[in-house]
């Protein structure tokens, strides 16, 4: 977990309350994205910035763990249960004589004495701030954030998968010091207050306190020779296009997650992941159910009753689809193999529902011709109504 999270309001940036459920955070992300991408806004500094904080706020509230533990780090640092060298009074934890007990164990809070706020989690930040005595701290780099973006395929690309560009406005590294954030033919050196740790440590009683190092700012390395293109940050906003492989059979709403596609990290840290939600248009043919394909197949009642062979499309061209004499009308054939293809190779299969098609309109020959069938099929027994509704 960030610690600048603690600084950061991610429901107000989503407009929403921090009693929302998931799918009012996805709906609430989705709106201000549209409005708010760059795509949208060229040139606008300010609706970049918002579309950044917006990314980042849905990233951290959309992933139960990740919410789990901001919620819980927000709600004791806003009870004021620490101050900046110790527990503050009130914090709740008093012991013998305004102090601790003996047997107080700050590793059932934080997640172990040894933890750090690099290492990701609750008990990892709180780790970071409160430390046994003599406990030593290190940094990481901090990774990139994720990104959040959509893209709308035609049905039979979702189906049979497609590769796409996509184009992003995002933080990336830097192309001139390819992240590191010195000047090229410079390298950045360790920090020799901190030891490159990142933190300075200081005994507080029984207990170790760490806070970031003010010489190189939590990052254990200092730059005497910054890039002059990102100022020394590792990153720069790029637009650039990214090329992605869509699987076959992909459905309506499904995530795609690209490794180390997301945002560059800071001084080249890991970058963060992209997450593609896919959005399928409706098909004017087919249909979907599962892995399998539906389609409705106009016929007439003559080739239901005498049976046929009807050419039908599929995704890979036509096949002919035989109607046994006497089809009802409604009944569902089903073509193996011939449906969205799955992950293991085999495709599902092609359902072919056949609907009678009524005439709207017969010259006098049909017409007369109708009749006379009409006067054979009472003469000879059939009565479409036999036994229906107590007749």
């Amino acid at each position: 977990m960030n610690r600048e999270w603690l600084e950061k309001d991610f429901y107000k940036e989503l407009g929403i309350s921090s009693s929302a459920t998931q799918d009012e955070v996805k709906k609430a992300y989705r709106k201000l994205a549209r409005d708010l991408h760059p795509d949208k806004n060229p040139g606008d500094s300010k609706a970049e910035e918002r579309f950044k904080a917006v990314s980042e706020a849905q990233a951290v509230l959309s992933d139960p763990e990740k919410r789990k533990e901001y919620d819980e780090a927000r709600r004791l640092f806003a009870n004021g249960g620490f101050g900046r060298g110790g527990f503050s009074p009130g914090g709740g934890y008093a012991g013998q004589q305004g102090g601790f007990t003996n047997d107080f164990n700050l590793g059932d809070i934080f997640g172990g004495g040894q933890a750090t706020a690099a290492d990701g989690g609750l008990g990892d930040l709180l780790g970071g701030l409160f430390n046994r005595s003599g406990a030593r701290t290190s940094s990481r780099p901090r990774r990139g954030s994720d990104v959040e973006t959509e893209t709308t395929l035609g049905f039979r690309e979702a189906a049979q998968g497609v590769t796409v560009p996509l184009r992003m406005t995002s933080p990336a590294a830097c192309t001139t010091c390819h992240g590191s954030g010195a000047k090229p033919g410079t390298s950045p050196r360790v920090c020799p207050h901190c030891n490159g740790s990142g933190v300075i440590s200081r005994n507080q009683g029984a207990f170790g306190f760490s806070e970031p190092c003010e010489d190189c700012r939590g990052t254990g390395s200092i730059i005497d020779d910054p890039c002059v293109d990102c100022r020394g940050s590792g990153i720069q906003n790029r637009t650039r296009t990214i090329t992605v492989r869509i699987p076959p059979g992909v459905r309506d709403g499904q995530r795609i997650r690209l490794a180390g596609q997301g945002e560059a990290g800071l001084r080249g840290a890991p970058p963060g992941d992209l997450f593609v939600t896919v959005h399928v248009s409706q098909d004017k043919v087919f249909g979907r159910n599962g892995d399998d394909l539906t389609l409705v197949l106009p016929v007439s009642y003559a080739e239901l009753v005498l049976g046929t062979t009807v050419s039908v499309p599929t995704l890979e061209g036509r096949v002919g689809v035989k109607v046994p004499p006497g089809t009802a009308d409604g009944r569902t054939l089903r073509v193996r193999g011939r449906g969205v293809p799955k992950r293991d190779g085999v495709a599902g299969d092609l359902l072919v529902t056949v609907k009678v098609a009524i005439p709207q309109k017969l010259d006098d020959e049909a017409t007369e011709a109708l009749r006379r069938y009409a006067e054979a099929e009472k003469t000879s027994g059939f009565d479409p109504r036999a036994g229906w509704a107590g007749a």
